[in-house]
């Protein structure tokens, strides 16, 4: 069992606050969550209410996984706080970090963010480049994993990556089924520039979404822009434009994560050959599901299946 602590700072958001706990926490024992604040006492959440913790900065000492979770922007800063500063000197060497929205300034105030890839909300992007230049901020993406520490963008990208380091830790149908308790999606396609400035489209007639999911439902089919406009009743043009305002991806960068993604899913759940995989999943070839994974996601198919599927399949 891992002892994630949950480090709650004064503004904190009570949505943020409790992921770690939602998520990890009905693991089927896998996690012991426990959150603590920085001297022990009350926290005063963004909302008109106070928290009341059962643990101080001890609890630290004997965590596997750290969670700083989201706090109000208006209390962002370049330093730490004294008490914030003392407290996270508890933490072991070698411990996992772990940052949701704002709390990546905490992390990135410390340090341990120098030279290493991260994001935060990008509605406050200025702020973390003009106080940690040295942090290599991506607002492209809902989460980052640098191994040991881990940063999220904003608010449910939290969950993002808490379901993405249960799927790590203890394969892809747990964090499946987790996900399905909270009816949310395991694995979000595209990064921050879906909610960036992005306007949703007036009429019902011009969404994407249900050709999105007839899509969903034919990956093993070539797929074709000209499939895709003709099934929305569209003009190449109109479609494509359309579905990056409403996806931020092109309509075949959306379909190759789809594929992968789906790929993914029966590597962890099947013992389908890749040959299988790929022809399921539309691509032409082993080959292609090979590179497709490997741009996508950085690993091959069976490097893949070795890491998420369950030891006992």
């Amino acid at each position: 069992m891992q002892r994630v602590a949950v480090l709650a700072l004064d503004g904190v958001y009570p949505f943020e606050l409790g992921i770690p706990s939602r998520i990890f926490g009905d693991a089927d024992g896998h996690y012991e969550v426990v959150t603590c604040s920085a001297d022990g006492g009350p926290v005063m959440t963004n909302a008109d209410f106070e928290v009341a913790v059962r643990h101080g900065p001890e609890a630290l000492r004997t965590a596997d996984a750290v969670v700083v979770p989201a706090f109000a922007p208006d209390r962002v800063a370049p330093e730490l706080d004294p008490p914030v500063a003392a407290a996270l000197r508890e933490i072991r060497p070698g411990t996992r970090l772990m940052s949701i929205c704002t709390g990546a300034f905490v992390l990135a105030a410390t340090g341990l963010l120098d030279g290493r890839p991260a994001t935060t909300h990008w509605l406050l992007a200025d702020h973390f480049r003009r106080w940690f230049p040295k942090v290599l901020l991506d607002l492209d993406v809902l989460f980052v994993d640098d191994g040991d520490v881990l940063t999220s963008a904003g608010a449910a990208s939290g969950i993002d990556l808490c379901l993405h380091v249960l799927r790590k830790d203890h394969g892809g149908e747990l964090a499946n089924q987790i996900a399905r308790k909270c009816v949310v999606p395991p694995w979000r396609d595209g990064g921050q520039a879906q909610y960036i400035g992005q306007p949703l489209p007036r009429l019902p007639g011009l969404s994407t979404s249900a050709t999105r999911q007839w899509a969903l439902e034919n990956l093993c089919l070539p797929l074709t822009l000209a499939d895709l406009a003709g099934h929305a009743r569209m003009s190449m043009r109109t479609f494509t434009r359309r579905f990056r305002e409403q996806t931020g991806a092109s309509p075949g960068q959306w379909i190759i994560r789809q594929r992968v993604s789906r790929a993914c899913e029966l590597l962890e759940s099947t013992d389908l050959s890749v040959d299988q995989v790929a022809s399921q999943v539309g691509f032409a070839t082993a080959t292609s599901l090979r590179q497709h994974m490997h741009a996508v996601i950085g690993v091959a198919p069976l490097a893949y299946r070795r890491t998420f599927q369950p030891a006992e399949r």
